[in-house]
C-alpha cells in the first residue's frame, strides 16, 4: 500500500485500487492533477485507506487476488456509505453489473477504458458525493433546528403548564381562603366585645379554630398535589370515604357567600362506601360544581347533592352529546361497578347551548374577570380524568341543571 501523499484540502480524494501495476498507474497519472490520490494493492489495503482517510471515490478492480472487488465494495459501503464506488471489470457480465449496483457501487466500467469516458465517471462520482454529502450537512442543520425548536416549544410548554398550574393553585386554595375569611370574621365578632370568653362561646370559639385549621391544612394539601404534578410525580392510588366528603362539603358550604339566600341540601349514602379518588380531589370536584350551581342564579333557588350507589355499569354509551346533555371524559371512564353516582342539581335558569359546549375549556367563563377565571370545570375535568371517573351534564332552560360526577368504589 503506497503512502499517502499530504493531501489538498481544495481537490477530492480518489482512491484507485486495482492489484495490476499498469492499470493504477495508468489512472494515477489521469487524475493526479485534479485529485489528491490514494493507491492500494488489494482490498484490505483499500479498507484500511477507506478508514483512515476522507475518500470521495474509489475506482475498483473487481478482479483481484485475496479479498475480491465485490467484497471490498460491501465492506467500503459498510465503513462509509456516502463513497462513491466505480467498479472496473475485463470481464463483464449483466449478473456482475447487477450485483454491483445491488451493493451500491455507483458506476460500473470495462478495461480497457476510455480516459475521457473514465474522467466523466470519476467527476460525476466525485459530485455526487458532494451533493449527498451537502445534502447530509443541510438534513443535519435542519434536524438540529427542529431539536431546537422542539426544545423551545417544550420550553414554552412547561412555561405554559407551569403558569396554568399556579392559576389552579390560586383558583383551588381560593375556596378554603374563603372559609377561613369567614371564620376570621366569626371569631372577631364573637371576641370584639367579650371580657371573657368561657362556657359555651369557648367550645364554639374552640370549634371555629379546629375548622379553620382543617382549611389550612387542605390549602397544604392542595399545593403538595399540585407541586407533585409540577415535578411529574405519579400519584398514588388513593381512598376516600364518601360521606366524610359530603360532611366536609356541607360545612364548607354552609359559610360560604354563594351559599346565602339558597337552599343548599347535601345527602350522604347509607351504609357508607369508600370511593376511588384522593380525598382533597373529591371535594375539589364536588366544591367547584356545587359552587356554579348555587352560582348559576343571583334569585333564590334549590341546590341538591345526592349519593347513590351502582351496582351495574352507567350507561353512558346511550347518552348523545345534545343541546342538553354532554360527557366529560367519556373515552377514559372506568366504568367497572360497584360505582359511585353523585347529583348536583339546581333549579336554576339553565345553561344555552353555546355554553354547554365551551363551559370545560380551559379559561372559558361567563363572569366578569375580577369574579372567574375559567379554570374551575377544567380543573374538574383533569381532576376526573386521573381518577378514572366521568361527568355527565343535563340541562334545560327554564328548569335547572343536573351534574352527575361517576367514579368506582371499593367493593
Amino acid at each position: 500500500m503506497a503512502a499517502p501523499p499530504a493531501p489538498d484540502a481544495s481537490k477530492a480524494t480518489l482512491l484507485i485500487v486495482d492489484d495490476e501495476e499498469g492499470p493504477r498507474q495508468s489512472l494515477r497519472i489521469v487524475f493526479k492533477n485534479d485529485y489528491n490520490v490514494l493507491l492500494a494493492t488489494n482490498g484490505m489495503d483499500a479498507i484500511e485507506l477507506v478508514k483512515t482517510n476522507p475518500v470521495n471515490v474509489v475506482v475498483l478492480d473487481i478482479m483481484m487476488l485475496g479479498l475480491s472487488g465485490m467484497e471490498t465494495l460491501k465492506e467500503i459501503k459498510l465503513i462509509a456509505p456516502s463513497v462513491e464506488v466505480i467498479m472496473l471489470t475485463a470481464f463483464e457480465t449483466i449478473e456482475t453489473a447487477r450485483q454491483a449496483l445491488r451493493h451500491g457501487a455507483s458506476d460500473y466500467l470495462n478495461k480497457p477504458f476510455d480516459i475521457t469516458t473514465m474522467r466523466a465517471a470519476v467527476a460525476h462520482a466525485a459530485q455526487k458525493h458532494r451533493a449527498t454529502l451537502e445534502f447530509k450537512r443541510s438534513n443535519d442543520d435542519l434536524q438540529m433546528l427542529q431539536e431546537a425548536l422542539e426544545a423551545h416549544r417544550e420550553r414554552e410548554e412547561r412555561a405554559r403548564n407551569t403558569g396554568e398550574i399556579y392559576a389552579s393553585v390560586l383558583h383551588d386554595i381560593n375556596g378554603p381562603l374563603t372559609i377561613i375569611s369567614g371564620f376570621v370574621e366569626l371569631l372577631n365578632r364573637s371576641m370584639a366585645n367579650a371580657a371573657s370568653v368561657e362556657g359555651e362561646q369557648l367550645e364554639n370559639i374552640k370549634g371555629d379554630l379546629n375548622r379553620l385549621n382543617s382549611q389550612v391544612t387542605r390549602c397544604v394539601e392542595i399545593s403538595r398535589r399540585y407541586l407533585s404534578f409540577i415535578n411529574g410525580q405519579s400519584s398514588v392510588r388513593s381512598y376516600v370515604a364518601v360521606n366524610q366528603v359530603m360532611s366536609d362539603l356541607t360545612e364548607l358550604l354552609t359559610r360560604h357567600p354563594s351559599a346565602r339566600g339558597h337552599q343548599l341540601t347535601v345527602r350522604g349514602l347509607d351504609p357508607d362506601v369508600t370511593a376511588s379518588i384522593h380525598g382533597t380531589d373529591f371535594l375539589q370536584i364536588l366544591l367547584n360544581l356545587t359552587i356554579n350551581a348555587l352560582q348559576s342564579t343571583a334569585e333564590p333557588h334549590l341546590v341538591k347533592v345526592t349519593c347513590h350507589r351502582r351496582t351495574e355499569p352507567i350507561a353512558i354509551e346511550k347518552i348523545d352529546e345534545t343541546d342538553e346533555q354532554r360527557v366529560i371524559n367519556r373515552e377514559t371512564f372506568s366504568n367497572q361497578p360497584p360505582l359511585l353516582a353523585i347529583e348536583i342539581e339546581d333549579s336554576g335558569p339553565g345553561i344555552p347551548p353555546e355554553i354547554l359546549r365551551k363551559m370545560f375549556e380551559e379559561r372559558f367563563t361567563t363572569k366578569p374577570p375580577e369574579h372567574g377565571t375559567g379554570l374551575g370545570l377544567s380543573i374538574v375535568k383533569r381532576l376526573l380524568r386521573e381518577a378514572g371517573g366521568a361527568l355527565i351534564m343535563q340541562t334545560k332552560l327554564g328548569v335547572g341543571s343536573k351534574f352527575t360526577v361517576c367514579l368506582q368504589t371499593v367493593p
